[in-house]
């Protein structure tokens, strides 16, 4: 049974109603409606709930961990804890575009202050990318879907040229999707383009969550098999199941391994 709950109602200068719910110790962010956005153990804020966001950190199989992250869409800032929580040596730059969402995921989510490794701003995810210059980072994470989909800006293949173009010789662009979206072979057919077939999808074990992974180059390995020893090694670093990564990742993308480890 629901014993609390908060509406943060549209002001002036923000365009987004956001609802907190909270059950059985765990907290969760919806976005005006009963989709659960972001999902935090109150007395745990650093664990992650949601089986997407635990596959985001799928990319670790393949690659190290990022010195520089982008992460497009707060949301709760579960992400970005675990981030800041895990990965001591990463930078992440996160981009929101409502500052409202920021306020929330700092006064309700536990999400920590800007220091030399995070830094939280509100802008347009889309225009930031166009706009860094030379900068280059080593992993970018787009989770802006909502619930009519990915924003047309953020789901075009000159957006995910431009991605491509923002990323570290060895670096990983990753996208939440849908897999029931009517969109979904749409959107993995132009990543694919963009990444000349360097793209794997991981589903999550929830909702029908899909996390595609598009690399700048190949991996160097040719069976997925081959990286079982390194899933438990991370399993036991960072308590998440990559074990199951590996299995998923072979059940849903059994042609990939020519293009993706050469």
């Amino acid at each position: 049974m629901l014993f609390r709950s908060k509406r943060f109602s549209k002001s002036n200068d923000d365009d987004i109603v956001i609802d907190v719910s909270e059950e059985g110790g765990v907290r969760k962010l919806h976005f005006g409606n009963d989709d659960t956005q972001s999902a935090m153990k109150i007395n745990s804020p650093n664990e992650l709930l949601l089986a997407y966001s635990r596959c985001v950190f799928g990319s670790l199989l393949f690659l190290e961990p990022p010195q520089k992250m982008l992460l497009i869409g707060l949301g709760g800032g579960s992400i970005a804890k675990w981030v800041h929580e895990y990965l001591p040596n990463t930078h992440l730059t996160c981009v929101e575009l409502f500052q409202q969402v920021v306020n929330v995921a700092r006064s309700m989510f536990f999400l920590p202050q800007d220091d030399e490794r995070l830094e939280v701003m509100t802008g347009d995810g889309a225009a930031h990318v166009y706009n860094m210059a030379d900068e280059s980072v080593d992993m970018i994470m787009m989770d802006a879907y909502s619930a009519t989909g990915i924003a047309a800006p953020l789901a075009s293949t000159d957006f995910f040229t431009a991605c491509k173009n923002k990323l570290t010789d060895n670096g990983v662009l990753a996208v939440n999707l849908w897999s029931i979206d009517r969109r979904f072979e749409q959107y993995c057919t132009q990543l694919s383009e963009v990444f000349e077939g360097r793209l794997i999808c991981l589903p999550a074990r929830q909702k029908g969550n899909v996390i595609a992974f598009a690399f700048m180059r190949g991996q160097n390995s040719p069976q997925w098999d081959r990286l079982a020893d390194k899933a438990k090694k991370l399993e036991a670093e960072y308590g998440l199941e990559f074990s199951e990564f590996v299995s998923d990742l072979a059940r849903m993308n059994p042609h990939n391994d020519r293009r993706l480890f050469i």
